[in-house]
């Protein structure tokens, strides 16, 4: 596959891009290297190899969720800035038109 300026362009209008010649032109290099790469990788033979799907054969590793540590409210409390019984109390960040 040749990329061209006409590839380049349909893939920036793809994307939403702008891109100025010489970016043009550094991106046409990069992806005639990525498909070449493609095509190198196509060279192999992988008669009988099958698609990897996760890296390894471990299936849920994760460990259960477990309570622990919990504080009281009031030790929450004593570096919070601004409090009151229940809350943290924080600035307004969203503001209303």
């Amino acid at each position: 596959m040749n990329v061209n300026d006409e590839l380049v362009d349909k893939l920036a209008n793809l994307a939403r891009l702008e891109f100025n010649e010489q970016e043009k032109e550094d991106i046409k290099k990069d992806l005639q290297q990525m498909i070449g790469f493609i095509d190198k990788l196509n060279e192999l033979d992988t008669t009988g190899v099958e698609p990897l799907l996760h890296m390894s054969e471990n299936i849920n590793i994760l460990r259960e969720d477990e309570v622990s540590g919990m504080i009281s409210r009031e030790d929450a409390f004593k570096n919070a800035p601004l409090h009151d019984e229940q809350f943290f109390k924080v600035p307004k960040v969203i503001k209303n038109n």
